[in-house]
């Protein structure tokens, strides 16, 4: 008790109070890098710089208060330092346990364009313990109103705040020192955020990455189109030119592209409890009539499905930080599939999607990519127990999705993105009764159960293709967009797969960015599993040449995986790579085949490694290049024709569909028109129970449509 009233006597001072807040602070900052960061501390040496980098920035922002003599000034802004430090601290936090890193300047800006669709999905991200990250402010927000910390109305010294200003300064000189000691280069290579976390604090790396993204904003308004030759040099380069057995075999088939959530290579063939968790998918994998891929990996950074959209559309990568969609989106010069195959081959393009149309900016970079329509939440009934905290259940979304499906004039390309199978797989008890693992960690063994209701969702909707016939006229294309488990929760994930978790380490992680990439052409017989490596960055070129269709005249950085030339070396977005012999992992280089590191490698291995690295560094930094300073704008390739958003509105999508069949007349292709102007609606089978639920005043989701002013309202 002596002590405790000697720290609320000091507290009553002015800089006894800074002092408190400060130390408290730190000492949360600790907690959160040891408990929900993990920040890999290897030596003595790297906990000393971690035990010190938040103090020059905490002892920066709480010197600020210094210079305010009145204390109705001094208090407020010594708890507003405190509070915003915290909310930044905490949503690091929350964002971390998502997607396994640090929140950009560029996730913030753009955040209201990705949390429209979050819903209740960030409350399953909280965790008990984090209350003590709020605790502190309470008690001693508490402790003054009970006057046990008195207000100190004696204003300090300026040069007190001078000299505090100062320090800090100085102190993160000596800081950056220490980390530039441990990691040369640490500021001129961040090829991973968590080494800056870790050598100079959260508050550092948010103040350099908002350097960084300004950087950004500056290069695009000032670039020019001499810029775009770089670029151009190396996709010509690397073009590989189609394989003859397979150009053309797809020729004016329907494109049906299923988006599959967060669905995992891994999960095909697996059985939990011995029973398959996707035993329909498997069946197509392995199907005569399925070009499948083992070793595909998904490429995607903090866009994650939108980077994922954006690699399948346009073959070219994702931001270093944010999204893509999100925050160049708005105004990005695109040449993607959708416009590509509309005046190549005369596509329809629609995008079929049970979340909000402001979702990761969609409705606008749809525009932009020429997509002509798009079938957002506002299309569908979401309400009551229909939808998710994503939007609508998948096996509703395809059912309700025919009659927007059937009036498509065809050839058509079609893209329907799935969301059951989502963190944290939530579904209601009469949605799935699969006997899922008892791992201990629910998003594991919820994991399971969502993917297997995809799997049924897939298999009712290619039911409706044979019945109706589209199937023998379509190609359908499956790929997984993105890991469902991230690493965080491997080591729970590696009980259900077989195998020790004490043993999981990098490797085994990479490994599990495999996701499935599979092209099924009912009617062929060729079809079989490749062991070729790629990654989504090449499914438009493959996809292109399938269709007939060359790419040579885009700019594209993935190659047709049919292709004898294709490259198989593939890029990670935080510049590791992994290609059919070695796996590089910041740095350190495994054996794929023993999966150990290669701790003394030869001289040409050495090579190999230097080579494989410059190769991945400069793609990504070519299609960073590219995006950034929006270069398309300055190529337009033969026969291309530029795309003018402004043409495009995602209001009364349906009517628009009925008036360009009522045009045509006899000479419309739309399936409706195909069989004799009456609804195939009635062949298809759902088992979902909340298919005959009635409409209520209740949604998960809010549902807005921003090109329809009366989609306000539930529909």
């Amino acid at each position: 008790m002596k002590y405790v009233n000697k720290i609320l006597k000091t507290s009553s001072t002015r800089l006894g109070f800074l002092t408190l807040l400060a130390v408290l602070f730190w000492i949360k900052t600790m907690f959160a890098y040891v408990v929900d960061f993990r920040l890999g501390v290897s030596n003595p040496f790297q906990f000393f710089i971690l035990l010190i980098n938040p103090i020059a920035t905490t002892v920066l922002l709480f010197s600020l208060p210094i210079y305010f003599k009145k204390s109705r000034y001094f208090y407020p802004m010594a708890f507003i330092m405190d509070i915003a430090n915290t909310v930044l601290l905490y949503l690091n936090v929350i964002y971390f346990r998502e997607f396994t890193d640090f929140m950009t300047v560029a996730t913030m800006t753009g955040y209201s364009k990705v949390n429209q669709g979050l819903s209740g999905s960030s409350l399953a991200l909280t965790d008990i313990h984090d209350i003590l990250y709020w605790l502190d402010i309470l008690v001693v927000l508490g402790l003054m109103l009970a006057k046990k910390i008195k207000i100190d109305n004696r204003p300090l010294n300026k040069r007190i705040g001078f000299a505090a200003t100062s320090l800090s300064v100085l102190f993160f000189t000596f800081n950056l020192a220490l980390g530039e000691m441990d990691r040369p280069q640490l500021l001129t290579r961040t090829f991973d955020r968590t080494y800056i976390v870790k050598y100079l604090g959260l508050d550092a790396f948010t103040v350099y990455d908002g350097m960084k993204t300004q950087q950004n904003h500056e290069l695009r308004s000032t670039a020019t189109k001499s810029e775009l030759k770089a670029v151009e040099k190396f996709t010509q380069k690397h073009y590989a030119k189609p394989n003859d057995k397979y150009y053309g075999v797809a020729k004016g088939k329907n494109v049906i592209v299923l988006h599959l959530e967060s669905f995992q290579q891994f999960l095909i063939g697996q059985k939990i409890n011995g029973k398959e968790v996707t035993p329909f998918l498997n069946k197509i994998y392995n199907s005569k009539s399925t070009y499948a891929y083992s070793n595909f990996f998904h490429q995607v950074g903090q866009g994650k499905t939108s980077d994922a959209e954006n690699m399948l559309e346009t073959s070219t990568y994702g931001l270093p930080q944010g999204s893509l969609f999100a925050q160049l989106g708005s105004d990005n010069t695109f040449q993607a599939a959708p416009a590509i195959l509309n005046q190549r081959a005369g596509y329809t393009s629609a995008v079929v999607h049970g979340n909000v149309a402001s979702f990761w900016n969609r409705n606008n970079v749809y525009k932009n990519m020429g997509y002509q329509y798009f079938f957002d939440a506002s299309y569908f009934n979401t309400t009551g127990d229909r939808a998710g905290g994503y939007g609508l259940k998948d096996k509703l979304l395809f059912h309700d999705s025919i009659p927007y499906l059937e009036h498509l004039q065809q050839p058509f390309y079609v893209k329907y993105i799935t969301v059951t199978n989502h963190f944290p797989y939530d579904t209601d008890s009469e949605d799935s009764d699969f006997k899922t693992t008892d791992t201990g960690d629910k998003a594991v063994d919820n994991y399971f159960k969502t993917a297997h209701y995809l799997d049924q969702s897939i298999k009712e909707f290619y039911d409706y293709l044979k019945k109706t016939g589209l199937l023998d006229n379509s190609v359908i294309v499956l790929y997984g967009d993105h890991y469902g488990i991230s690493n965080s929760e491997n080591k729970s994930l590696a009980k259900a797969l077989g195998k020790n978790p004490d043993d999981w380490d990098d490797f085994d992680n990479a490994q599990l960015q495999r996701v499935p990439y599979m092209v099924n052409i009912p009617g062929r017989s060729d079809g079989k599993i490749f062991k070729t490596y790629g990654g989504e960055i090449d499914a438009l070129p493959t996809l292109m040449h399938l269709l007939g269709i060359s790419s040579k005249r885009y700019i594209q950085f993935g190659t047709d995986l049919l292709s004898k030339q294709h490259d198989q070396l593939v890029a990670f977005r935080n510049q590791d790579w992994v290609s059919p012999k070695y796996t590089s992992l910041n740095k350190t280089v495994y054996d794929n085949q023993t999966g150990q590191e290669i701790i003394n490698p030869t001289d040409e291995q050495k090579k190999l490694f230097a080579q494989n690295d410059k190769k991945v560094q400069t793609e990504l930094s070519l299609s960073d290049s590219l995006n950034e300073k929006n270069l398309l704008r300055f190529y337009t390739p033969k026969g291309f024709k530029p795309i003018n958003p402004q043409n495009y509105n995602y209001a009364d999508e349906l009517a628009k569909e009925k008036q360009v069949e009522k045009k045509k007349g006899s000479q419309s292709t739309s399936l409706y028109s195909r069989n004799g102007n009456k609804s195939t609606a009635s062949q298809y089978f759902t088992d979902a129970p909340e298919v005959d639920h009635k409409k209520t005043d209740t949604s998960r989701i809010k549902i807005t449509n921003p090109d329809d002013v009366n989609s306000a309202s539930l529909r």
